[in-house]
């Protein structure tokens, strides 16, 4: 049994939707989170830029003694993830090969949707890995870049007309392709699978990038001897890079509780 910290990061408050499915699926866990919520969103960043940015988040989280490190961001994960391991000697897990899986395993007609960052999508890594996971599945990608700041500004909920409108924008190019699975590329969208859902409707099955690397991550521990006490509860400390007054509000709509405490400001400069 191992009792250190995951340490999870994201560009802003859109990788607590992986938070919490992590407290779901492997409560006993203790968790660091950081959300650079000064740079957010990193999703229309240069490649370079990107890395930068997450080599320094990735510093600052193993200020802590961690076991493992969850990239709970899509734009990050498709960019940085093989550079990131490469230079780091723990299992660090990020969210496009186990969504891949997902989605390969969940169509029926062999054409899968992704909807993520600008960044996310320019680099081509979901394609890539459905290629080599499932050749024979063809990918429809669309950025939708105005996703990450409507929902980091709460705007989430059906019958929001800006949102609703925006959402419409996006995808309905996409059914027009006949998709029957969409993966949702961005650890922000699941926030919104109710406006998603309600425009594919119920012939398209949606595929969370957070849920499925939390899923990836406990195989990983398991298989790694990593796990922590099961008679243990988990703990969650909550850090940012820019202002915490308002990080209890919207961390409770993103990871669906009360927050029993707010988080700590990181200067991620110094990292």
């Amino acid at each position: 049994m191992d009792n250190r910290p995951i340490g999870v990061f994201d560009s802003g408050l859109g990788g607590l939707t992986a938070v919490r499915s992590l407290r779901q699926i492997l409560p006993e866990e203790n968790l660091i989170y950081f959300g650079d919520t000064a740079r957010v969103p990193y999703g229309g960043r240069s490649r370079e830029t990107l890395l930068r940015y997450a080599r320094q988040d990735v510093r600052f989280l193993r200020t802590h003694d961690l076991k493992a490190i969850l990239i709970a961001c899509g734009t990050v994960s498709t960019t940085s993830l093989t550079t990131l391991q490469a230079e780091n000697d723990l299992p660090i897990v990020g969210v496009v090969e186990p969504t891949c899986r997902r989605a390969a395993a969940m169509t029926k007609n062999k054409r899968v949707g992704l909807i993520a960052t600008l960044a996310s999508v320019r680099s081509g890594a979901y394609e890539a890995c459905l290629a080599r996971i499932a050749p024979e599945v063809q990918v429809f990608a669309k950025p939708c870049p105005l996703f990450v700041p409507l929902v980091e500004n709460g705007r989430i909920h059906p019958g929001d007309i800006v949102i609703e409108t925006v959402a419409r924008e996006y995808l309905e190019p996409l059914l027009e392709t006949g998709i029957d699975t969409l993966i949702l590329g961005c650890t922000h969208y699941p926030l919104l699978s109710e406006i998603i859902g309600s425009i594919c409707g119920p012939g398209v099955t949606l595929v969370s990038a957070g849920e499925e690397s939390a899923f990836e991550l406990k195989r990983l521990l398991k298989a790694r001897e990593l796990r922590a006490d099961p008679r243990r509860a988990g703990t969650a400390e909550f850090c940012v890079s820019d202002r915490v007054e308002d990080f209890e509000r919207i961390a409770s709509l993103f990871l669906q509780e009360e927050l029993r405490h707010g988080a700590r400001r990181v200067d991620i400069e110094q990292y």
